[in-house]
Order: structure tokens, then C-alpha cells, then sequence
């Protein structure tokens, strides 16, 4: 039943009830309200509570009304088949009763509104609400401030909504809307800066004391800085980027050098305003860095546009002298400094700003536009060149490295009081996030595009530095920051500068000796020592190998947590490489393993857990005899999992350790059973978080691969798989690999626990999975009946049904994967034919196998067995050589039905068996070499593998010979067909009877 006006006191009552500390009051509020939501009216009884003005003092009410409102079109809005929802004559009213309440006072209650605006725009407009912004562009002309602020919140939030939508139609309505409001927002900017001005500097010459006139300033920032919001909107997403169209976008030459006027406006106000007029400095903290966000914006998105003359080198100017030469109070202002340091960057690493290697495509003109592009990158960066001559790239190096990367007295309380939080801040933050790590990449690309400039640049600073700081200095000293600052940048640019500095000097001559002073202040360097091991790697040649892995072994060890962290952190990277020398690290890994089990131990944050994990996985993936540390890792994972309890993202990096742990202990892997099989339960359960379960399924892959033989706890594990995939298929292939390694280790004791589970899990993916999953899950069943070739057809009676109809009507052939399903189906079928002959020929003649073919529009009055023949024949070249045996095998067992049609098809089925036997023999002895060649040397282990290839070699098939099997049935097919035999017989082209004759060594 709808709503009305005469429900609006009980709905205000359920509103006030519903912010009722009383929870009895509360709670019955709360759900008489989420029963409301659906019907029709409701909305319409919120927007007279938020617009009634004998309400207006009402605040939390009307707030709350507006939520509800908002969620309420969130889920409503569109129509719904399960609900009646909001009618259309409901969402006439509300769209016009919205834009006739303009003027909300209460701040939070326009920006809900706002926002509800937007999201019933995103489905409304243009269709059912053209005059949206018509209707807001009028109200705008006689607006006073207020109304036009909110005006422009409601105008920021639609665009920015409406700016996510991607097709076409979308984005013309949208480079409409821009056309439309593009010059009247910027107009109106231009004024507001005007009267921005102006109050602010009446402010500085306290001239304008009165409050009131402030609120009315604060309000006009406020507007003024949503219409810069707005400009960006349109422009960014009101003109398609001029990389892509190549067509000028006129507002970006048109706006960014006003917008750069606007900052080098503000700026001088920063200072002053901070004590004074603390409200104020507050917003002009927020324009100048929106203003330089915004050329940010504008740059990337329209590069050739903001390349022009009038714009690029002005603003690189202004950026540049910030970074370079900053008066006192910009250097306190480190937001404002990195988004410089951003444009320098874009500017710097912008691809359309260097020649490009791109395909030739014509336009109408008969030039390129390739060519084109390359005309307009020449020019621009004919501009970057010219902005950055060598001195001034010099500088820039220079100032980066010795303002910008020594740390600050903050940096180094924040070490002392917090070293994982200062490690980890630095390690992990985003480059655009804080000064330091944002000097740091745009050192890093300076240097990448100037590095045979630069290079000796470093290098010289880097030996400044340490002729300035010996080793031996113990104290804070600005030389001893310097140095930190120069290793900092001798790490970052490690590629390059290879080049200029040998690694291996500068390791015996400094690096090394850093090592030797213990003194706690010496962390700051020994830090940096630990990052430069880790990133120059790739120059640490074999000679060196030994001395490095015990520095870092050392920094291992270290007071500091930081500098532990750092030297866990380039293990990684030493470990990792291609070149790590086992031999050289052997006799360390035992202090290895006690110093990354105490530091996991000491370390609280669950980012350094993680890292400290990482590395312990990477150590037991790369060394070699991990079982005389196997106690020790046991007792470790058995604790870390314990404590982390609740912690997916640590649990998965456990999981993941674990199974470089099975995976190194190899057939010894039941040594952690005890600690390993809880931990594996608990992650296949039904009922345990879905992001463990990929690393948990992984593990139980391995601890499979890698177990001697089975044991009962896991064994009793897979039922847990059908409750897996009863949820997803998601893991299927990792799942087929489990399930062959219980047939494989658990033999007839895993078939007689788990028989109907097996069946039902074949029965649910077959039908229900695509090609890809049926490649995956056809090997399974291969095996499964090469093991039990009498239990296991009967026991999958349902699902070989199933393959059967894949077989028979399996699709477009041209498409190779299936091809593949319907090569793989058809010689599981071959083999249960020649293994298990009486079951093939029952289940073909089944009504429900008729049933399924004539659903899937299959003709029943075929012979089925015959249908298989053809499709045997077909598939004989798209098989593996034991499969093409098989197929031999089972069209020779064909001869031997009474039926006239085998005669049809004699010529056919004789040359495919011949084919089979002719290319055997050597395919066969190939494998048999092969598989000899592995055997030597290894240990007599019965692991999965090992089982696996006894079970190939040990294959029927195998066993049985193809031409004993065609020789045999041919007389039978003679004595049963007599003379129509040899009338078919003799139609058999003599060169091809000659090479049946060959094969069956027939004299």
C-alpha cells in the first residue's frame, strides 16, 4: 500500500525514533522504516521531511531523512520485478520537488542531495530528464551565493557521475554538456577569483573585520573551488584525449596559464593567513594543490595541447624554481612540492613527448598519422630541451640528492620511535604520497632520460660524500645524512650507473667498512648498505658472491629492526638470482634461519610479518638440504599459524611457504605431517575463508606430489573436493591434479572409501564445465580406468554417458579445443572397449544414454557402437601414441561383431590400425629410452611421479599386441561374414594390403 501525506508524522516519529539512544524505541524505528523503503511514496514522505520548514532546525532528523533517501534511490530507482518500488509518477514529482530545493542550508543534507541527484542522473538523463541542466543553468542566473554553491555541488557530482559512463551515446552527451557549460563555469571561476582576490587582500590589510563578510568570502572559495572541479570535469572528459584524436583541445591553452596565475596569486597569502586566518589558509592549502592536481590532470590527458608554447614552458618554469629554489614557507608546504615534482615527472617520462615506433595509418590527406604525431612530439620536445639545458638538469640532480633526500629530524624520531612504520613508510608508501619517495622517482626518471649526463654527477657526489663522512663517524652529522642521501641515489639508478662506478670497489672500499662501525647511529647507513646490495645484484660477480651474503647476513643481525627489515628484503633479491651460488651460502643459512625466525618473532606489524614470510618462502624454495633445518621450520610454522589467527593475507603467504616447505622436504615431507595436515584441513573446509582456499588447494597438490605413500588423515581429506567444487569450478585443473594423486598414492583403498564420492564429482563437472575444463578433468578419468578397468565404468556409468553425447555431437571440429575433448572422450571410450568390452556394448544400447542423445538431437536409430568407429577413425591423428593404440586396439575388436556394416568400413578400419602399428614401434622406443634415461640415479622412492610412470609402463595397452589383435579378429571377421569378407577384402587398394601384410608380418 503506498505512502502519503497523511503518513508523514508517523514517518517523522520513526526518524526521531530511529536516533533514540533507547534501543526499545531504536529497533522497532529502524525496521518499520527498512519495511518502508519499498513502497511507493516513501521517497516522496522523506523529501517532505527534508524540505519542511517548521523542520529546519531538525537537523539529524532531516540528515537521516536524506540517507534513507539516497539509499533508498539506490536500490529503487531502477525498475525492479521484485518490487513496486518507486512509480514513474513518483519519480516525476521527486526529480521536480529536488531541483525546487536548491537552497539547503545544512551543508551534509546538499551534499547528500547532491549526490542523490547525480546517481538518479546516471539513469534519467538525457531520456527522462532533458532539462536537468537547463533547468540548474537558469536557477544559476538569479542565484545568490548559497543557492549557486549548492547549484555547483549538485553540477560536480552529476558531471563527475555521468563522466563513468562509456558508451558512445554517453560520451557525446557529455562533450554536449561541456559545449554548454563549459564557458559560463569558466566565466564564473574568473569572477570569483576576482572577489577571492580582493577579499584576501582586504583580509591581509585587516580591512574587512566583520564575520559576516568572511562567511560570505568562505562561501565564495567554496564555490570557487567546485567550478575548479567542474572545469577539470569537462575538460578531461568532455573532449576525446588529443593523443589519441590529435585535435587541439582549445580550453587547456585557454585555462592552464590562468590556472598557473591563480597559484603564483595565492602563494603569498600562505604564509600570513596561517595565524591570522587559520579557515582560510586551511582552503588556500587546498586551491593551490587542486590547481596544480588539476594541470596534472590536463598534461596527461591532452599532452600536445598542454605542449603548446603558451603553456609547457611556463609552467615547468614555475615548477622547476619551486623544486630548485623555494622560498622558506614552500618548503614547509610538501604537498604543494610534490604535485611540482609530479608535473616535472609526467612532463619528463610523457611517451608522446619522444618519437614513437607505431604502425602507418592514412588519413585522408595521404600523411600519417603517425607522421603527424611525430611533427607535434618533435616540437614539444624541442620545448622540454629547451627548458632543461645540461646546467639546469645538473641542478635539479643536485638538489633532489642533497635537499630532498637527507632525512629530517622527523624522519629520524619517527625511526627511533617506530623503526617498522619508518621502514615500511618508505619502502611501501606511493611515490605521490610524501616528499621523499616522490623526489626519489623523479630523480629516477631525470636520470633515465639524462644518464650520461648525470652519471659522473652522481658518482661525484657520492664520492664527496664519503671522502666527507669516513666510516668511523659515529655522530648525526650533515655529512653523515649527505652520505645516506648519496647511497640513495647510487641504489635507485643502479642499471645505469653500472656504467660509472664499479660495484666491486666500491663494496671492498666502503661498503664493507660501513659494516664495521656498530655504533647505533650507524643504522641510518647500514640501512642504505642493505638497499644497495639488493639492488645492484645483477654487478655482484662470482668473486664477490661470499662477501655479500655475509654483509647482509650481518645486517641480518643488526640492533636495528629497520636496517633488518631492509637486509631481509635484499635476501630476496640475492636469493632470487639467476646467479645465487648455493655453495657460497651453505654454511650461512643456519644463522640465516635464527635471525628470520627471531626477526618474525620481534616484529608486530603485519606488513613485516608478511616481508619476513616472503623471505623465509623464497629461502626454502632456492636451498638445497632443508631437512636438518626441518624441526625448526616445523616448530616455527606451527606457532606463526597459531598467531595468525583471523590474518588471510598473512595465512596466505604461510600457505605458500608450506608448500615450498613439502616441496624441498620432497618424499621426507611426512617428517611435518603433524603440524601440515590441521593446517591443510582447516583451509579446504567448506567453512573457511574463500581467499584461502586457492593456496590451500595448491598445497594439498603438493603435499600429493611429494608423499611417499598415503596416509589415512589425508585420504579421509577428499570428500572436502566435492565440496569445493560444488561450489566453483574456479580450481578445476588444480583439482584434477589432486584427484590423480589420490588414485595414484591411494590405490583400491582410495576407490572402495571414496567410490560414490568420485562418481558424483565426475558427474558434476562433466556437462557442466567448458572444453577447457574437460581437458583438464579427461586424464582424471584415463587414469582411473586404466587402474580399475573393471570397477571404475560402472561405478561413472553416468558420466561416460555423458562423454558418449560430447562424442556423437560434440560441435564445430575446426576449433581445436574441441577437437581435443572429442579426441580425449573418444579414447577413454577405446580403452573401456578393450578392457571392459561387455560394459561398452551394454551401456551404448542404455534408454537413458537415448535419451541424452535424442535431447541433444542426436538420431537413436543409429547404431551407437558404429557411430564411435567413425568418430575413432576421425580422431586417430589427434590422439597420443598410447591413445592411437588404443584406438587401434578397439577398432580391431569392431571385426568382430556380426554386422554387416563392419564390412563397409573394413578398408578404413585396416588402415588406421596399420598406421598405428607402423609409426609404434618407434614412438615407443623413443618414450621407453626416455623414460630409462630418468631412472638412473635417482632413489627408489614410490612417490606420485615415480607410481605414476610404474603405472604407464604397466598399462594393458601396452601390454597387448596390436598386430596379434588384428591378425586374430580378421579371421574371425572372415568366419563370420565369410564371402562378403573377401569381396571387401579384395576392394582394399594392393598398396595398401601390402602394408597391412608388412605390419601383420604376413608373409
Amino acid at each position: 500500500m503506498a505512502l502519503s501525506a497523511a503518513d508523514l508524522p508517523t514517518m517523522y516519529t520513526l526518524l526521531a525514533n530511529s536516533l533514540s539512544g533507547d534501543e526499545n524505541l531504536r529497533k522497532p524505528a529502524e525496521a518499520a522504516l527498512a519495511q518502508s523503503e519499498n513502497r511507493p511514496g516513501f521517497c516522496s514522505c522523506l523529501m517532505e521531511v527534508i524540505t519542511a520548514k517548521n523542520l529546519a532546525s531538525q537537523i539529524d532528523v532531516r540528515l537521516l531523512a536524506s540517507v534513507y533517501f539516497k539509499n533508498t534511490i539506490n536500490r529503487y530507482w531502477r525498475n525492479r520485478r521484485d518490487s513496486s518500488g518507486i512509480t514513474n509518477d513518483e519519480k516525476i514529482h521527486l526529480r521536480q520537488k529536488l531541483l525546487s530545493h536548491l537552497r539547503e542550508e545544512n551543508y551534509q543534507i546538499a551534499l547528500t542531495l547532491a549526490v542523490l541527484i547525480s546517481k538518479i542522473a546516471r539513469i534519467d538523463y538525457p531520456k527522462e530528464w532533458p532539462e536537468l541542466f537547463s533547468s540548474l543553468a537558469q536557477q544559476l542566473q538569479s542565484a545568490d551565493i548559497l543557492t549557486s554553491h549548492r547549484i555547483f555541488m549538485i553540477l560536480f557530482r552529476t558531471l563527475k557521475e555521468l563522466s563513468t559512463k562509456r558508451l558512445t551515446s554517453d560520451q557525446k552527451n557529455y562533450a554536449e554538456i561541456s559545449a554548454h557549460f563549459f564557458d559560463y563555469s569558466w566565466h564564473l571561476w574568473q569572477s570569483d577569483m576576482q572577489s577571492v582576490l580582493h577579499g584576501f587582500s582586504l583580509l591581509a590589510q585587516n580591512l574587512n573585520p566583520n564575520e559576516l563578510h568572511h562567511d560570505d568570502l568562505y562561501l565564495t572559495c567554496e564555490r570557487w573551488l567546485l567550478c575548479v572541479k567542474i572545469i577539470r570535469q569537462l575538460i578531461i572528459s568532455g573532449f576525446p584525449s588529443d593523443a589519441k584524436a590529435l585535435q587541439e583541445v582549445r580550453p587547456v591553452k585557454e585555462v592552464s596559464p590562468v590556472l598557473l596565475n591563480a597559484v603564483q596569486s595565492f602563494l603569498p597569502y600562505y604564509s600570513s593567513f596561517r595565524e591570522q586566518h587559520p579557515k582560510f589558509s586551511d582552503f588556500l592549502q587546498k586551491a593551490c594543490i587542486k590547481l596544480m592536481k588539476v594541470l596534472v590532470a590536463l598534461q596527461s590527458r591532452h599532452p600536445y595541447t598542454f605542449g603548446d608554447k603558451s603553456v609547457l614552458p611556463p609552467v615547468m618554469d614555475f615548477c622547476l624554481s619551486k623544486i630548485t629554489d623555494p622560498e622558506p614557507d614552500i618548503m614547509l608546504f610538501e604537498q604543494f612540492l610534490i604535485q611540482c615534482m609530479k608535473i616535472v615527472k609526467s612532463v619528463l617520462e610523457c611517451k608522446e613527448y619522444k618519437p614513437s615506433l607505431t604502425g602507418r595509418v592514412m588519413d585522408e590527406s595521404g600523411i600519417t598519422l603517425e607522421q603527424m604525431k611525430k611533427n607535434v612530439s618533435s616540437v614539444v620536445a624541442g620545448v622540454v630541451t629547451s627548458l632543461l639545458p645540461s646546467d639546469r638538469v645538473v641542478l635539479l640532480c643536485n638538489v633532489l640528492i642533497r635537499r630532498y633526500f637527507v632525512l629530517t629530524a622527523s624522519d629520524l624520531e619517527l625511526w627511533y620511535q617506530n623503526p617498522e612504520s619508518f621502514h615500511h613508510e618508505q619502502d611501501s608508501v606511493q611515490w605521490s604520497e610524501k616528499l621523499r619517495p616522490c623526489a626519489e622517482a623523479l630523480y629516477i626518471v631525470l636520470f633515465e632520460n639524462h644518464s650520461q649526463l648525470l652519471g659522473p654527477v652522481v658518482v661525484s657526489i657520492l664520492q664527496e660524500a664519503m671522502n666527507g663522512c669516513p666510516t668511523s663517524v659515529t655522530e648525526i652529522t650533515p655529512g653523515l645524512l649527505l652520505k645516506d642521501a648519496a647511497y640513495g641515489a647510487a641504489a635507485y639508478v643502479y642499471y645505469e650507473l653500472s656504467n660509472y662506478l664499479s660495484f666491486k670497489e666500491w663494496f671492498s672500499g666502503a661498503l664493507s667498512l660501513e659494516l664495521t662501525n656498530d655504533h647505533p647511529n650507524m643504522r641510518i647507513i647500514h640501512r642504505k648498505v642493505a638497499l644497495i646490495l639488493g639492488q645492484w645484484v645483477s654487478e655482484i660477480k662470482d668473486d664477490m658472491r661470499r662477501a655479500v651474503y655475509c654483509a647482509l647476513i650481518k645486517l641480518l643481525q643488526d640492533s636495528d629492526l629497520c636496517v633488518r627489515l631492509a637486509a631481509s628484503r635484499s635476501l630476496c633479491f640475492l636469493i632470487e638470482d639467476a646467479n645465487f651460488s648455493e655453495n657460497d651460502f651453505s654454511d650461512l643459512l643456519p644463522i640465516c634461519w635464527d635471525s628470520c625466525f627471531k626477526l618474525v618473532e620481534e616484529v608486530q606489524e603485519f606488513d613485516s610479518k608478511v616481508q619476513v614470510l616472503n623471505t623465509i618462502s623464497i629461502l626454502i624454495a632456492h636451498v638445497g638440504e632443508i631437512i636438518q633445518y626441518a624441526d625448526k621450520l616445523v616448530q616455527f610454522f606451527q606457532k606463526a599459524w597459531e598467531e595468525s589467527s583471523g590474518e588471510s593475507l598473512l595465512q596466505i603467504q604461510l600457505l605458500t611457504a608450506l608448500k615450498n616447505f613439502v616441496v624441498a622436504l620432497g618424499y621426507q615431507s611426512p617428517i611435518c605431517y603433524n603440524m601440515l595436515l590441521p593446517i591443510l584441513q582447516s583451509g579446504i573446509h567448506v567453512n573457511s575463508p574463500d581467499e584461502l582456499l586457492e593456496d590451500s588447494m595448491l598445497l594439498w597438490e603438493a603435499t600429493l606430489a611429494h608423499a611417499p605413500s598415503m596416509v589415512p588423515q589425508l585420504l579421509g581429506f577428499f570428500p572436502c573436493l566435492l565440496e569445493i567444487l560444488e561450489r566453483s569450478f574456479d580450481h578445476l585443473k588444480v583439482a584434477a591434479n589432486i584427484i590423480e594423486g589420490h588414485i595414484i598414492l591411494g590405490g583400491s583403498d582410495f576407490l572402495s572409501l571414496h567410490a560414490s564420492t568420485v562418481a558424483k564429482l565426475l558427474d558434476l563437472v562433466i556437462g557442466n564445465v567448458n572444453d577447457r575444463g574437460l581437458l583438464s578433468i579427461l586424464p582424471v578419468i584415463e587414469i582411473l580406468i586404466q587402474c580399475f578397468p573393471m570397477e571404475v565404468p560402472q561405478l561413472i556409468s553416468s558420466s561416460l554417458q555423458k562423454l558418449i553425447v560430447v562424442c556423437l555431437t560434440g560441435g564445430d571440429d575446426h576449433d581445436p579445443s574441441k577437437t581435443a575433448v572429442k579426441a580425449s572422450s573418444a579414447a577413454i571410450l577405446a580403452r573401456i572397449l578393450v578392457m571392459n568390452t561387455n560394459f561398452l556394448a551394454q551401456i551404448t544400447t542404455e534408454p537413458s544414454l537415448l535419451l541424452l542423445l535424442q535431447n541433444a538431437g542426436f538420431p537413436v536409430d543409429e547404431n551407437i557402437l558404429l557411430c564411435l568407429v567413425d568418430i575413432w577413425l576421425d580422431k586417430v591423428d589427434n590422439v597420443t601414441s598410447i591413445q592411437r593404440k588404443a584406438f587401434g586396439l578397439a577398432l580391431s575388436i569392431i571385426l568382430t561383431l556380426r554386422l554387416p556394416q563392419v564390412l563397409d568400413k573394413l578398408d578404413q578400419i585396416l588402415s588406421a590400425c596399420t598406421s598405428v602399428i607402423l609409426g609404434a614401434s618407434e614412438e615407443y622406443t623413443e618414450e621407453e629410452s626416455s623414460s630409462d634415461n630418468m631412472s638412473p640415479g635417482r632413489p627408489h622412492v614410490p612417490s606420485k611421479e615415480f607410481r605414476k610412470r610404474q603405472i604407464k609402463f604397466s598399462d594393458p595397452i601396452n601390454q597387448l599386441s596390436l598386430e596379434t589383435s588384428v591378425r586374430d579378429n580378421l579371421q574371425t571377421c572372415a568366419a563370420i561374414h565369410g564371402e562378403s569378407f573377401n569381396s571387401a577384402i579384395a576392394k582394399i587398394h594392393p598398396a595398401a594390403f601390402a602394408q597391412l601384410k608388412q605390419a601383420l608380418k604376413m608373409s
